[in-house]
């Protein structure tokens, strides 16, 4: 299971959407596998990714904190899980390639359209994979969940920080200009304190919302 798995949206929003995560077994190679961690990181760091994070220390857009990619790296330990979000398949190629070439034996998960993923392990031979993940979906009172468009963009943060009445909140802003829609895309991103949410797509579907509701 992991928290990159359950993001909402048509095929078409998600293409632009690919979460790395890496850590190592808890119960295999844990102990010094910080130094593979920070190698994973740099890599990760590297391709400039939209938003990058470790669940202990943070992510750059929580700038209250002061949270730098290098400070991230920095303060990377055996159990930290580190993630990083892209918006491009050229990358994620490249990323991939790299994390193959320094073979560091440490559990990657790469998140995003099947299709996609599967043929870019394929490009850079990644042959097979120990587990597959597939999201079935949400079950129960689903008629208490906020719309879908308002979903797309909460379940980008895969441990629920982000509120519904944020996101509308920030999109009412935006209406009666008091910020931008990338402005907004940050504000949001800034509650994801593990680095998977992508503020890149996030202004792309609240574009989106403000069209519909203004025609």
């Amino acid at each position: 299971m992991t928290h990159t798995l359950h993001r909402s949206g048509s095929k078409e929003s998600l293409k632009n959407d690919y979460v790395f995560l890496a850590m190592a077994s808890r119960e295999f190679n844990v102990n010094g596998a910080a130094p593979k961690l920070k190698k994973i990181a740099e890599i990760f760091a590297k391709y400039n990714p939209v938003n990058m994070g470790d669940m202990s220390s943070g992510q750059p857009l929580t700038m209250a904190r002061g949270v730098s990619p290098e400070s991230i790296i920095k303060g990377i330990s055996d159990r930290s899980i580190i993630h990083a979000v892209y918006t491009d398949k050229d990358t994620v190629r490249k990323v991939l390639k790299e994390l193959k070439d320094a073979d560091l034996g440490i559990s990657v998960v790469v998140s995003g359209i099947f299709d996609d993923v599967f043929g870019l392990c394929k490009e850079v031979s990644v042959c097979g994979s120990f587990a597959v993940d597939l999201s079935l979906g949400i079950l129960g009172k689903t008629q208490l969940l906020p719309k879908e468009e308002i979903l797309d963009i909460t379940t980008m943060c895969g441990h629920g920080l982000i509120s519904k009445y944020l996101v509308m909140h920030q999109i009412e802003k935006i209406r009666k200009g008091e910020t931008t829609v990338e402005e907004a895309a940050r504000e949001l991103a800034k509650q994801c304190v593990c680095g998977v949410f992508n503020p890149v797509r996030a202004a792309k579907l609240i574009n989106e919302i403000l069209k519909r509701r203004d025609n």
